[in-house]
């Protein structure tokens, strides 16, 4: 009996020492440079949103952040290098809605969106704006939708399974009415088709229209927030125009592997929300349309969970298949 105590003891004794050195880099984290993977294109607006925030961060931890962009498969490349990388805090992941998009459209990722990550937090909201070319004679989301249950109607994305293409689907799904889907490479080509009347309407990023929009070139329809928008206040929301579970935002957000110790995630989280609140990114924001979204890390994740849960269902509703 004493001998099993003796093995007990000294079994516990020796995980305790090797969690030691886990723990004591946990609290003295930062001590090097971090790497922050941005599972799209340099430029894009996850790139650029998180560039602005890991710029400020940076010297908040006083530790340089390098970005790295591994783009492709609608960010899950870039999201499963960061997958494989140790959970030491220093590998984190810029990412955006299509985290939770990909599992819909992949069914084969080499990670698991639900159980591999966790989120620190949320950098913003980009509403999405439906738009559509003055020569149609359409003036609002309405007249839009009924005129695609009498008449052959198409609509732009930036790629299959990109925010872009996402947010018009539920958008048709709740006024139960089809509309053929053309994908473009990326938003600028899309919406270019859009302008010229080659496709009719297209929901993206009011950051990427606000421009077109004020120039007279696109038409706002409706946004696809809860509320209205700040940039477009004057716009009514798709749920005002009479389509109830037709929301859909963009959001931007900060993610590390799922077993990076908690204290650094309380950490990154705190020192992001002071970034997130300076005047400096205040300002870089609002040319973006930025909306506001301080979520706690554990209501980041539930955010995902749910995000994942409807959008396997959306995908479902329609009948999108994937290869």
């Amino acid at each position: 009996m004493t001998t099993r105590r003796r093995i007990l003891q000294w079994s516990g004794a020796a995980l305790a020492a090797a969690a030691l050195p886990r723990l004591a880099s946990a609290q003295n984290w930062p001590t090097k440079p971090i790497r922050a993977i941005v599972p799209f294109t340099p430029g894009s607006t996850t790139d650029v949103v998180g560039r602005i925030v890991l710029n400020e961060l940076s010297t908040a931890l006083g530790q340089n952040i390098v970005v790295e962009n591994r783009s492709g498969a609608g960010g899950s490349i870039g999201t499963a290098v960061a997958a494989k990388a140790e959970p030491d805090g220093y590998t984190i992941l810029i990412n955006a809605s299509a985290y939770s998009v990909a599992p819909a459209v992949y069914p084969n990722l080499p990670y698991d969106a639900s159980r591999d990550f966790s989120g620190v937090a949320v950098f913003g909201v980009v509403p999405n704006v439906t738009l559509i070319s003055p020569s149609k004679g359409i003036k609002t989301l309405k007249e839009l939708l009924e005129s695609a249950k009498k008449r052959p109607m198409t609509f732009a994305s930036a790629g299959v399974g990109s925010a872009t293409h996402w947010a018009a689907e539920r958008l048709l799904l709740s006024a139960g009415v089809k509309a053929t889907h053309v994908p473009y490479k990326g938003g600028p080509e899309a919406l270019t088709d859009v302008m010229t009347g080659r496709v009719d309407f297209m929901c993206t990023g009011i950051g990427s229209g606000l421009s077109f929009i004020r120039s007279g070139k696109l038409i706002p329809l409706a946004v696809s927030t809860v509320k209205r928008s700040s940039a477009l206040p004057d716009v009514p929301t798709t749920i005002e125009a009479g389509y109830p579970n037709s929301d859909f935002s963009f959001w931007n957000g900060l993610l590390v592997p799922a077993k990076t110790p908690r204290s650094i995630v309380t950490r990154l989280h705190a020192e992001t929300q002071k970034v997130l609140r300076s005047p400096a990114v205040v300002e870089k924001f609002k040319p973006l349309a930025m909306e506001p979204m301080p979520l706690t890390p554990a209501e980041f994740d539930a955010l995902i969970k749910k995000e994942i849960e409807n959008n396997i269902a959306l995908a479902k509703a329609v009948g999108l298949k994937f290869n």
